[in-house]
This record gives structure tokens, C-alpha cells and sequence, in this order.
């Protein structure tokens, strides 16, 4: 068994340096939501180093907001925007000497690609435009993930090994019970929970989720703590952590 393990860097809010080598794939910031070209370089060497797969992060440019907050941009605005950002990874990508391998939305973006069918459009749109090549991250079973399949993009479904899910198969909003999973062995057991296809809901309904790549937040306090453990976990387990796609 395999799995991808990604966390979200370059924000400017955690010790990437302590988490890099537990993670399998990086997706770095790229001046929206956060990030400028020496967070972008910095976290980019880590990933050469560690041997880490790197992508990009972008999101509504909402510094102020942290990009979770949904800006009503016209279909045009938002792919100049998303071009924009991962264009500027890109090229310190290429300084670095480092490919990137997949896009990720953030925050806002992430969710409402997730269910509208508009905006899921231009981001699949942009990032064919971008590369066709690159791996689209998407919530598992979302709008985004189905509208980029059709489109031809290699879609990773992704799970979330640190956040409760809902009787429906979403995350649960946050500040609501049981939305944020806290402790390192709650961790642990949801993400042999998704690796088994035998995950349950706050309210014990069983839940098919499609698993290809576990997420964990760079930005929780413990972050580099949780993301040893869940490695060691896995490992323990015998699920080799790789890269989206990888050769084993």
C-alpha cells in the first residue's frame, strides 16, 4: 500500500524546515494568499533536498484574509490570477532547479471550486493553459476533482487525516464539534480509517472516500510533531510514503 502525504508551505506560519522531510509533497504559496520569492526559494531547496514533490498554491489574492475569505472576481480576473501565481513559482522553480508537479487551491478558492461549477471551470481552464502536465489536487469527490477528469488533468482526490466529515462526505465546517481532530492518535486512526475505505462520519454513517493524496496543516502549532508521527505511523504500517504518482 501507498499513499502521498502533502502539506501546505511558504505561508509564513510554521517551521517548514521540521516538517519537509515527514511529507511526501509541498504546495508552496505563490504571492496570493501569502508567500513572496524568498519563502518560495527557501521552501523550494527544502523540497529539492528532502526529495519532496513541489506544487503550487495559489488563491484568491487576499493577503489581508489569508485567501479564506471568496472574492467575487469575474471568470477572467481569477485566471489572470492563478496564471500569475503559478507563473511566479514556476520561475523560481526554474532557479532552483526544481519541477513542479501539481496545483493546489487554497482556502476560499479551494472550497467554492469544490461547488460551483464556474469557478471549478476556470481553474481546470488555467491550469490546462499553465501546464497540462501538472497533477490538479482536489477535494475528493468534488465538483473540481470530476470537472478536472473530464477535462483530460490528472486529478489527485484528496483526504484529510486532521478534519471531521459529515454524515453528506464533507468537512465540517470549522468551529463546529468534532471538525478539527487534535490529538496525534485521532490523526492516526482516520488516516488507516481512509487508507481501509472504512471511514465514518461524526455520526457513525460510513463514507466511501477516495484517497490518493492525506493532507496535513503546516499551520498548527504541533505541526512538525503530528506530521513525524503520522509518518512513522504509516511506516509502521508498512504504507510506503511517495509522491503523487511515483515510482515505488
Amino acid at each position: 500500500m501507498r499513499i502521498d502525504l502533502n502539506c501546505d508551505l511558504g505561508e509564513g506560519c510554521g517551521d517548514d524546515a521540521a516538517i519537509v522531510p515527514w511529507i511526501s509533497s509541498a504546495s508552496i504559496a505563490c504571492g496570493g494568499h501569502a508567500g513572496d520569492e524568498a519563502t518560495m526559494r527557501a521552501t523550494l531547496a527544502l523540497c529539492r533536498t528532502h526529495g519532496v514533490a513541489a506544487g503550487a498554491h495559489p488563491g484568491y489574492p487576499d493577503r489581508e484574509h489569508f485567501g479564506r475569505r471568496e472574492l467575487d472576481l469575474s471568470p477572467g480576473a481569477l485566471r489572470e490570477t492563478l496564471l500569475a501565481q503559478m507563473a511566479r513559482l514556476r520561475a523560481v522553480a526554474g532557479a532552483e532547479g526544481v519541477r513542479l508537479a501539481h496545483v493546489k487551491p487554497h482556502g476560499a478558492l479551494y472550497n467554492r471550486a469544490a461547488r460551483d461549477a464556474g469557478v471549478a471551470a476556470v481553474v481546470v481552464e488555467a491550469v490546462r493553459a499553465f501546464d497540462p502536465a501538472l497533477t490538479l489536487y482536489a477535494l475528493s469527490g468534488s465538483l473540481l476533482a470530476e470537472t478536472a477528469a473530464h477535462a483530460g488533468l490528472r486529478v489527485a482526490h484528496e483526504a484529510f487525516v486532521e478534519r471531521g466529515y459529515g454524515a453528506d462526505g464533507h468537512l465540517l465546517p470549522r468551529g463546529t464539534p468534532g471538525a478539527v481532530l487534535d490529538t496525534v492518535d485521532a490523526a492516526v486512526a482516520q488516516a488507516r480509517a481512509l487508507l481501509r475505505g472504512a471511514l465514518r462520519a461524526r455520526d457513525g454513517t460510513k463514507l466511501a472516500i477516495r484517497a490518493d493524496t492525506l493532507c496535513l496543516h503546516g499551520d498548527r502549532p504541533d505541526a512538525a510533531a503530528f506530521a513525524r508521527a503520522l509518518r512513522e505511523a504509516l511506516g509502521n504500517d508498512g504504507v510506503a510514503v511517495l509522491p503523487f504518482g511515483a515510482s515505488a
